[in-house]
Formats: structure tokens, C-alpha cells, sequence
């Protein structure tokens, strides 16, 4: 009876995981929350500025497994053998020395909202989008923006239930137009909260009046 072959090991089990994402793409990769927020950061910061900010597209990603991935890899034939972090760890390595302490500022991964919450921004679209309660941002008279104030956020701003109310790339635009008739709709859905008829002059909150006020 034939012995079945045994599995790669080492520099060879590493050339057997290349091998399969030529083939069959990157999805076979364990991608967590981290490297994935990390590539759509990179990915915006490639599309808005170019090089040498990397193109972290599959297509570029694939031609470059040899210079991002194979660094990290440990020599198990096993994608559940690599670490989420190691393709962190890969992206970065594609990205100039110089530049990797500006991604935070460029493309940070949370808004500092001014009730002191961290919200996440997404970066998997066209344009990095923040979606917030818009209790939340009471009180700000400038639009939220990133990459040193030059790139403004896509505000969904949400309810007290976190339910779509309107997306808008102009808040203080919005505090003196259509807030009016959001605030009416919004009074009469959620009247445990605060829908100030100015909101500038409003203190931000998370939290809903309390009980018997």
C-alpha cells in the first residue's frame, strides 16, 4: 500500500500557499477586522494620492505575494496557520518608511466625536464615510474631515435607534436647512431625546433626557 505524500513543510509549504492564491485569489487568506481596515485605509490613500502609496488591489496584491506575504509566512501548509496580524504586518512592509506614520493622520481609523466616543470611519467605498447619531455631533459648525482637513467625512447621520436619517457631506449646512424638518420627524419617533430647534447651540449627547424631564 502507497504511503500518501506527506505535507510540505518550511520553504516549500510557504511556495504551496502562493501557489493557491494565484489560483484561487486572495479570499483564501484568514483576513480579520484589523488587515482589512488596514488595506481599505491603504486603498483610499493609493486612489486619492497615488505612489508611492501602494496599490493594495487583489491584482496588485497577487503580483506582489513574493515581496508582502512571503516575508511573514512561518512555514506551515495551512492557511489557518497564518496570523490576521502577519498580513497586517505584510501590508505595511509595502509602504515607505516616511510615509507609514502618516497614515493615522491621513486616514485614521475613528473620529473623535464631542461626546468623547471613538467612531469608526469606513474606508471601503469611494469616499470614507462616518456613520454617527447625530445627537452626537450637536454644538460642531464644521464638517468632520480627514487627511489634515482636506478630505470631508460622507456623514450617515443616524437616529437615536441608529436607523438612517440623512447622509450629508455639509453638517453646518444642514443644521440651518433641512433640520427643521428632521427634528419635527425625529421629536415625535424618539421623544425621550433632545431635538434642539439649534442644534449649534446644543450640547452633543449620547444619552436620552432623563426620566420626568
Amino acid at each position: 500500500m502507497a504511503r500518501s505524500a506527506a505535507a510540505p513543510a518550511g520553504a516549500a509549504a510557504d511556495r504551496a500557499i502562493l501557489d493557491a492564491l494565484r489560483q484561487h485569489g486572495l479570499s483564501l487568506l484568514p483576513w480579520g477586522k484589523e488587515a482589512e481596515t488596514l488595506r481599505q485605509r491603504l486603498g483610499w490613500l493609493h486612489r486619492g494620492l497615488g505612489a508611492p502609496w501602494p496599490d493594495v488591489s487583489d491584482a496588485a496584491l497577487i503580483d506582489r505575494l513574493d515581496d508582502w506575504l512571503l516575508p511573514f509566512l512561518s512555514g506551515a501548509a495551512s492557511f489557518a496557520a497564518i496570523d490576521p496580524g502577519v498580513l497586517s504586518a505584510g501590508l505595511m512592509a509595502l509602504v515607505p518608511h516616511d510615509l507609514q506614520r502618516r497614515i493615522e493622520a491621513l486616514a485614521p481609523t475613528h473620529f473623535d466625536a464631542p461626546t468623547g466616543s471613538r467612531v469608526p470611519i469606513r474606508y471601503d467605498g469611494e469616499w470614507p464615510v462616518l456613520a454617527i447619531r447625530v445627537q452626537e455631533l450637536f454644538g460642531l459648525d464644521r464638517h468632520p474631515a480627514i487627511a489634515n482637513g482636506a478630505v470631508p467625512l460622507t456623514l450617515e447621520l443616524l437616529s437615536p435607534a441608529h436607523r438612517p436619517i440623512q447622509t450629508t457631506r455639509d453638517l453646518p449646512g444642514f443644521w440651518r436647512g433641512s433640520w427643521a424638518d428632521v427634528r419635527a420627524e425625529m421629536r415625535g419617533r424618539y421623544p425621550r431625546h433632545v431635538w434642539p430647534e439649534n442644534p449649534l447651540l446644543a450640547t452633543a449627547t449620547s444619552r436620552a433626557k432623563p426620566r420626568g424631564t
